[in-house]
């Protein structure tokens, strides 16, 4: 066991992947050399070589359709947006051809490859830094999507997305990169993909987040044991595919979800929890399923940011009214 925080289980992730596997390459805008905006690649060049882990032109969507070609021709490519903004240029080779290609070929070809983006607010950055884009992704057939919230995810789920045969969207929270230190195993393991977590049981009230909002959850859960109140805390890890078993028995449990996310409201992946949540424990509920989101709106600026996230004190007030209902 090491203390790792998110960036550097994530960079243990690769360093053991590229050893264990020779198809393995790893590249991207800044990533060889410099070790990427955020140092998350740091060493590994040095380690594995410039053929291994390299640097890209800066061109998002020449990355994903070469490493589309890698990935159809055998190697498995791990690739880095550099900024979740970034990403949008790359839509056309993603939405187009990644996630289609299985299909396309009627399973002649897998798509095993890896796209790191480095995803969310907080950190007081400019225009297409802060991005929350995971509702694309999740509403494209071919894509899995997923989001760690711990250095301990971060790794083994990256291992078990490189190892995966198909397209794998892995969105990196940088609020947290190094906000979080936790003992993580130093050898390989694998954490499953569509598999949510319960990190917290409670009786009243099933609160799911993920990625940088679970520590925000967890801040809020301790406001409202204060109050009294037990509160059932999910990581929900995996944007698709959605443990919907999990969410299920969580919420017949406690009659009560509420539901917290970064993104944008109208079209997000609140909306489609609450969904399952009427289908699959409509006759449990005690309150309606509620939703604490983003706002419909372009992150602000810095100066404006504040007012835009979600703080341990809303999500508490939220809990409070849903309890009270």
């Amino acid at each position: 066991m090491k203390v790792m925080n998110l960036v550097q289980a994530i960079n243990d992730a690769m360093d053991i992947k590229l050893k264990d596997d020779k198809n393995v390459v790893v590249y991207g805008e800044d990533l060889g050399v410099e070790g990427g905006v955020f140092r998350v690649t740091e060493g590994l060049q040095v380690a594995h070589g410039a053929n291994r882990v390299f640097d890209s032109p800066l061109a998002e969507s020449g990355i994903a359709g070469t490493a589309l070609g890698m990935a159809i021709s055998g190697l498995k490519p791990v690739i880095e947006m550099q900024f979740d903004g970034f990403v949008y240029p790359a839509m056309n080779q993603i939405l187009s051809h990644v996630s289609r290609f299985r299909n396309r070929t009627r399973g002649k070809y897998s798509v095993p490859m890896v796209i790191r983006i480095p995803y969310g607010g907080g950190i007081n950055a400019l225009e297409h830094h802060s991005e929350s884009p995971e509702a694309y992704f999740g509403h494209t057939p071919g894509l899995k999507v997923v989001i760690p919230s711990t250095p301990y995810d971060a790794k083994g789920m990256l291992i078990a997305a490189i190892e995966d045969p198909d397209p794998v969207i892995y969105l990196e929270p940088k609020r947290i990169y190094r906000a979080i230190k936790q003992e993580v195993p130093t050898e390989k393991y694998l954490i499953p993909l569509d598999k949510a977590k319960v990190l917290q049981s409670g009786e009243q009230l099933t609160l799911i987040a993920y990625g940088a909002m679970i520590r925000e959850a967890q801040r809020a859960i301790a406001i409202a044991k204060q109050q009294g109140y037990s509160i059932e805390l999910i990581d929900l890890r995996s944007i698709w595919s959605i443990d919907r078993e999990t969410i299920r028995n969580s919420v017949m449990k406690t009659g009560r979800a509420l539901i917290v996310t970064e993104a944008p409201q109208s079209y997000g992946p609140a909306a489609e929890l609450i969904s399952i949540i009427n289908e699959e424990a409509f006759l449990s509920l005690e309150a309606p399923p509620t939703r604490l989101t983003g706002l419909d709106t372009v992150i602000p600026l810095p100066l404006g940011e504040k007012y835009y996230m979600i703080s341990p004190e809303r999500i508490a007030a939220e809990i409070e009214r849903l309890i009270k209902y």
